[in-house]
C-alpha cells in the first residue's frame, strides 16, 4: 500500500488521528477561504462567484449530525462576514444550510455523490440567498422590488456556480473522512 507509513503513523495512535483530521479540515478551510475571492475563467456568471464555504459547509454535514453541521454554519458563518460587511449575516444562512444539510439524509434519497451533492448544494445556495435576501428587507434601506429582483439573479447564479465546482471540495474530503473512517475501524 503506497500509504504505509501515513497509515501507520495515523494507526499507532488516536491522537495522530485527531490532530491529522483537524489539519485537514482547517487547512481546506483556509484554502475555501482564499479562493472566496478569486474570480478565474469560468468561476463566474453575472459578476457571482461561487459561494465555496457554502459548498464546506455541505461537504461536511452531509454525513454529520445536525448540532455539527449547525456548527460547521456558524463558524464558517462568522469567518464570512470576517471577510464581508457584517449585516447581513452568512451566520444565519449558512447554520441553517448546515442543520437543513445534515437532516437530508443523503443516502435515503440519493447515491451518486456527485450529483446527490450538486443538487444539494444548489438548493442549499437558494436558501442561503433567500436568507441573506430576507435580511435585506428587514434592514428596510432598499425597496424589497430591487431586493427580489437581483435575489432572484444572485440565487440561481450563485446555485449554478456553487453546484458546479462542488465536487472539487466534497471529492478530497468525502475520501479524506472514509480514510479516516477506515483507520478507526481498523483499530
Amino acid at each position: 500500500m503506497k500509504n504505509e507509513p501515513l497509515t501507520a503513523v495515523l494507526q499507532e495512535r488516536p491522537a495522530n488521528r485527531i490532530i491529522a483530521n483537524c489539519l485537514v479540515a482547517v487547512a481546506s478551510v483556509v484554502l475555501c477561504v482564499l479562493i472566496s475571492p478569486t474570480r478565474l475563467p469560468g468561476m463566474e456568471l453575472a459578476g457571482i462567484g461561487p459561494n465555496w464555504l457554502l459548498i464546506w459547509v455541505v461537504a461536511w454535514s452531509v454525513k454529520r449530525t445536525v448540532v455539527q453541521g449547525a456548527l460547521a454554519g456558524i463558524t464558517l458563518g462568522l469567518i464570512q462576514d470576517g471577510m464581508t460587511a457584517h449585516a447581513p449575516t452568512h451566520v444565519l444562512s449558512l447554520m441553517l444550510v448546515g442543520i437543513l444539510t445534515a437532516r437530508l439524509r443523503k443516502e435515503r434519497y440519493l447515491k451518486e455523490d456527485f450529483i446527490s451533492i450538486a443538487l444539494i448544494v444548489f438548493a442549499m445556495a437558494v436558501v442561503a440567498e433567500t436568507v441573506t435576501a430576507i435580511q435585506y428587507s428587514f434592514q428596510g434601506d432598499r425597496s424589497l422590488v430591487e431586493i427580489w429582483t437581483y435575489h432572484q439573479l444572485i440565487a440561481l447564479s450563485s446555485a449554478v456556480l456553487s453546484s458546479l465546482w462542488a465536487p472539487i471540495v466534497y471529492y478530497p474530503l468525502n475520501r479524506w473522512w472514509q480514510y479516516m473512517y477506515t483507520l478507526e475501524q481498523q483499530s
